[in-house]
């Protein structure tokens, strides 16, 4: 096998070489070969100093790199293949599907719920804006559901990991090669999991808001799925962490509590059935859930500020008048953002991106303008601004500063480098993810060792297949990104950090005439 062959003292040479080879076969006949990705800054909208609507596009075919399952024969990442054929057989339960979360082989619910349910948001908002990438956006979210569906089939029983973490970072291997342990895990009646079932059923209520026009049968089945699970996170309370701990810490560890998943659960089911229980729910638990508490990090974690602004739009744009207090919460956290603004908490580099801390800054950038444009939204519509102290910004100011933080990640940054794979002249090439680093299937059929990849994953070696749209973790505090596969905080990517950007470059892809 070639990757046995190398002698230490040409070993980085020869791995170059190595992978420079599979890159061509891998990736050169693919319609998103090297050739589209530089000609990109080419097409630009005139009045655009990006072209959005091909972020746009990227940004959700990064999606079909993370497949795990049996691939369709439309799968546009033509250097993956099926993967994870035998998911759940452990606990005799079909868990073929899904997501993979970052740049390992882990099959993770509670990122994959919120990435299902910021995906949906996305489209809810922006989803009118998207045309042609509107169907490409739905197939994402049902890749996710028919997963999620699988993972709640048993009555109070959620399947919430598949695959042990632990295990698996020991090795660099691909998806398709998985020979580590596919361990299968899940919360019950004994072993709560409020958080990840409340994330779990607000993905699933997003989602049927999403298909109700285009697949109402569908739509019916996520919904009354939704209730269910959300019903069991209510009834059996306790963080899926404290039951879990040795095998989802410190991955996804549960650190805020599961009042936040509840709160925003809640507020989904409230928006997608319009039933008055769940909204008696929201005004007799809402300040015991955190409505009011001061936090501003909003991700796969904390999903308070999410839930104030999605209650707010319940005020602002449907009238609910009981969910008038939602609006100051909203407001608080808007203000914590705002550089400048009274009661500012939020950090920001010296080239202006919004920073949050080392692991995964990115996906605060992301999550954080989606908030921005989508509170721009629902105050447009009411006629209405945000009020920090005695100061007042337009919804003009908020769209202005989630502009900035996506131009920062498109390229508008002290390096001059787009932080997305495939996206303007200069992008990450060497970023933490094993079937991105490794030569792809078709063009190295041979099986690469639990053990072997290392030899990849420590070299120089940029990698040979394009995991196009990828978003990474992206710079430190000053501004700086070192470009190297070991250091996962900052390249590596996930699912999380790109949904909430499908809907942020919907809405300029729209607004500066590329959509």
């Amino acid at each position: 096998m070639a990757l046995l062959l190398f002698s230490s003292s040409s070993k980085a040479f020869r791995v170059t070489i190595f992978l420079s080879f599979f890159f061509f076969l891998c990736n050169g006949f693919s319609s998103y070969s090297t050739s589209s990705f530089y000609a990109t800054h080419h097409h630009r909208h005139h009045l655009a100093k990006h072209n959005y609507k091909d972020a746009l596009t990227k940004s959700i075919l990064f999606f079909e790199g993370q497949r795990s399952g049996k691939l369709p024969p439309n799968q546009r990442m033509t250097w993956r293949k099926d993967s994870g054929l035998s998911d759940g057989s452990a606990l005799h339960v079909d868990l073929v599907g899904g997501y993979y979360d970052a740049g390992d082989n882990i099959k993770f619910g509670f990122p994959m719920a919120f990435t299902t349910t910021m995906l949906s948001w996305s489209v809810i908002e922006f989803g009118g804006l998207m045309k042609s990438e509107l169907q490409n956006a739905k197939t994402a979210i049902r890749w996710a559901t028919d997963y999620l569906l699988k993972a709640t089939s048993h009555p109070d029983t959620i399947y919430v990991q598949v695959g042990d973490a632990n295990k698996d970072h020991s090795c660099w291997e691909r998806p398709e090669d998985m020979d580590t342990v596919r361990s299968v895990f899940k919360v019950d009646k004994n072993t709560p999991g409020s958080d990840v079932a409340a994330e779990t059923a607000a993905a699933l209520a997003a989602a049927a808001i999403v298909f109700r026009k285009s697949d109402p049968s569908y739509s019916k089945v996520l919904l009354k799925r939704a209730i269910s699970v959300f019903a069991f996170a209510d009834r059996y309370r306790g963080t899926y962490s404290a039951g879990l701990k040795p095998d989802v810490c410190p991955f996804y560890c549960s650190y805020s509590g599961y009042q936040d998943e509840l709160l925003w659960g809640a507020a989904w089911l409230q928006k997608a059935t319009k039933n008055l229980k769940y909204l008696n729910y929201i005004k007799t638990n809402g300040q015991i859930l955190g409505a009011a508490e001061y936090d501003n990090t909003f991700g796969w974690d904390n999903k308070h500020a999410g839930a104030r602004i999605l209650l707010t739009k319940a005020f602002l744009v449907q009238n609910v008048k009981t969910l008038h207090e939602y609006k100051g919460h909203a407001d608080n956290f808007i203000c914590s953002v705002i550089p400048g603004a009274p009661f500012s908490s939020t950090q920001y580099t010296p080239g202006g991106l919004l920073f949050k801390m080392a692991d995964a800054n990115m996906q605060y950038v992301t999550s954080t303008s989606f908030l921005l444009l989508t509170y721009a939204k629902y105050l447009t519509s009411a006629k209405t601004v945000v009020h920090c102290g005695g100061s007042v910004y337009t919804p003009g100011r908020l769209r202005s500063i989630a502009k900035r933080q996506v131009d920062y990640l498109l390229g508008d940054n002290p390096l001059r480098m787009s932080y997305m794979v495939g996206y303007g002249p200069k992008f990450p090439r060497r970023i933490h993810h094993r079937g991105s680093s490794l030569p792809c299937v078709a063009s190295h059929p041979a099986k690469i060792q639990c053990h072997q990849g290392f030899a990849i994953m420590n070299s120089q070696s940029p990698n040979p297949n394009f995991l196009v749209g990828a978003v990474v973790g992206g710079p430190d505090q000053h501004d700086r990104f070192p470009d190297k596969r070991s250091d996962y905080e900052q390249s590596e990517p996930a699912t999380y950090i790109n949904a909430p950007l499908v809907g942020a470059l919907s809405y300029f892809a729209h607004a500066y005439g590329q959509l």
